[in-house]
């Protein structure tokens, strides 16, 4: 939790791409179009 502290809508990522380990990470998030913050 205290790497990556999330809330809802969990944005969880789909892949890893770089990694620093306890400095930074890249990673990519597929976007659907049902994704909950398209809503309304």
């Amino acid at each position: 939790m205290s790497l990556l502290p999330h809330r809802y809508p969990f944005l969880l990522i789909d892949r890893v791409v770089e990694l620093e380990p306890e400095k930074r990470v890249v990673a990519i998030k597929n976007v659907a179009i049902n994704e909950p913050f398209f809503s309304g």
